[in-house]
């Protein structure tokens, strides 16, 4: 009897009817770019609007990446058969090249840090599949934090006549590069707009930057990216070089703390200081 029983279970589970996937947590669901491996379901996930994650470049060294952050946790269903660690990486590394994407760097077979663009937008991706009973992703989407108001030329004014200097928030680069991304044009049209008025006026554009990385770095990342506006500014809104000198004063002059994501983000903006 007890080898019949054996028997009937035995070609029950084979069937795969008698373990139904586990439920996902609520409010959790796949990231639209990456489905999930069958036998797993979610317990844990995490979505925020804008953050900074850590991430590694093709040599392994430790940088950081800023957008709209999904973290998926994915545990394995009850008498599901774990997966070995390279089914689970090869897995995503496939998924990702078919996005266009590829494998940046990996950490003991396990560890895997992936990036690829879809949509305009870039998406790194790190997967951490050490323990394949739990695969936790991290998902980051580049995409600037919305600046709802941007000053005008008045607002500039006001500020440089009351401090002397003014923050102009709108001013966009990609994380660790000094090129001026086309969004920040409605800005740099209200500080021509501003010289503009006032043809007596001469500016420091000096740039900012969080503490995220090494303080050289940073230095010469804030004095690139003030030498790139000031570069616009003159070559593209008629601003007479002359009236404009960039300098660069990295993390050394925050406006809020850095130890949260918007204390960071306040902190990465260019200041125009009169001369």
């Amino acid at each position: 009897m007890k080898r019949l029983v054996r028997i009937f279970l035995a070609a029950f589970l084979s069937s795969g009817l008698a373990l139904a996937a586990e439920p996902d947590a609520e409010g959790c669901a796949d990231h639209p770019l990456l489905t999930r491996m069958s036998g797993y379901h979610i317990s844990r996930c995490r979505n925020v609007e804008f953050e900074t994650a850590p991430f590694a470049d093709a040599k392994g060294k430790e940088t950081s990446v800023e957008g709209k952050l999904t973290e998926i946790v994915y545990t394995l269903d009850q008498g599901q058969k774990a997966r070995g660690r390279a089914q689970v990486v090869r897995n995503y590394e496939n998924a990702i090249q078919a996005l266009g994407g590829n494998l940046v760097h990996i950490v003991d077979g396990a560890m895997a840090y992936l990036t690829a663009t879809k949509g305009g937008k870039t998406v790194w991706v790190v997967l951490n599949a050490y323990g394949t009973e739990n695969v936790s992703l991290t998902i980051v989407e580049r995409e600037a934090m919305r600046q709802d108001v941007v000053a005008d030329a008045d607002a500039f004014a006001n500020g440089l006549r009351e401090t002397g200097h003014v923050a102009v928030y709108g001013i966009y680069f990609d994380t660790g590069k000094a090129d001026v991304k086309p969004e920040s044009d409605a800005a740099l049209v209200e500080i021509a707009k501003l010289l503009s008025r006032e043809p007596k006026r001469k500016l420091y554009v000096v740039g900012h930057t969080d503490s995220v990385g090494q303080l050289d770095a940073n230095m010469k990342l804030s004095q690139a990216r003030a030498e790139a506006v000031v570069k616009v500014l003159t070559t593209k809104h008629g601003v007479a070089a002359a009236r404009l000198k960039a300098m660069g004063a990295g993390p050394i002059a925050p406006v809020a703390s850095n130890a949260t994501e918007e204390g960071r983000a306040r902190n990465r903006r260019v200041e125009l200081v009169e001369q």
